[in-house]
């Protein structure tokens, strides 16, 4: 998708037309066509990674084509912030992991901030260290989940989610 809006200060602001992967993946959620979504929030929409090299690999989207977190209305930023933290709990429930990695990125999808959460495990890696430095192993075909498990990775997080979501109540 094409994205020409930002917000700084919570202000909409014009940018050039360009390429954003995350509104491209935000509008097939919206039209039934992404087969990775899990959840929808208020802030933003909960997803399974398209390739599973870490067993559990998540991200959360942010609803608004945002380039930092001081550039979102203060409520909203905290209710996002607030709301990954419920992703990356139901992310840690589900798939047990020794240790939950948390990255929030944009540069590289059209400045449109995305949480990654990697469910971590003693020896996922040869040499431990952030997951990037896996290179193309990150996103080779191999990693991609079959149908079954791409529902089984679904379920068991939204499983968690609801709970979550649940207690919030």
């Amino acid at each position: 998708m094409l994205c020409s809006i930002f917000y700084v200060r919570g202000r909409r602001k014009e940018t050039s037309m360009e390429y954003c992967m995350v509104c491209e993946r935000i509008d097939l959620i919206k039209n039934g066509r992404n087969p990775y979504f899990v959840k929808e929030l208020n802030t933003g929409y909960v997803v399974i990674g398209d390739h599973q090299r870490i067993k559990g690999y998540s991200l959360f989207l942010c609803k608004e084509h945002a380039t930092e977190l001081h550039f979102l209305e203060p409520d909203f930023r905290d209710k996002f912030l607030h709301e990954m933290a419920i992703v990356a709990e139901a992310v840690y429930n589900a798939f047990k992991p020794d240790k939950l990695n948390y990255e929030l990125l944009g540069a590289d999808s059209g400045v449109h901030m995305h949480w990654h959460l990697f469910p971590r495990r003693k020896g996922d890696t040869e040499t431990g260290g952030p997951v990037w430095k896996l290179g193309s192993e990150l996103t080779a075909d191999e990693f991609l989940p079959t149908p079954q498990e791409l529902e089984d990775l679904k379920n068991r997080l939204c499983i968690e989610l609801e709970k979550l979501l649940e207690k919030e109540k």
